[in-house]
């Protein structure tokens, strides 16, 4: 019976883990990049989104 109850255990925390991960997981990066342009435009600053590409890839890379 022990090891049932440690299955059922494992088995919730498993369903309520992933559940915390698919709330919690960010945005796609598309999304982002988006959101990124309209902050930018309202503040009155002119972005292509090859600039936007270009400016996400050297942040991603400082990261590292």
């Amino acid at each position: 019976m022990k090891a049932l109850t440690l299955l059922y255990a494992f088995l919730g925390g498993a369903i309520v883990g992933a559940g915390a991960a698919l709330l919690l997981a960010p945005e796609k990066g598309e999304d982002l990049r988006n959101r990124i342009c309209k902050v930018l435009r309202k503040k009155g600053i002119k972005i292509s989104d090859d600039e936007v590409d270009a400016l996400v890839a050297e942040l991603a890379g400082a990261e590292a």
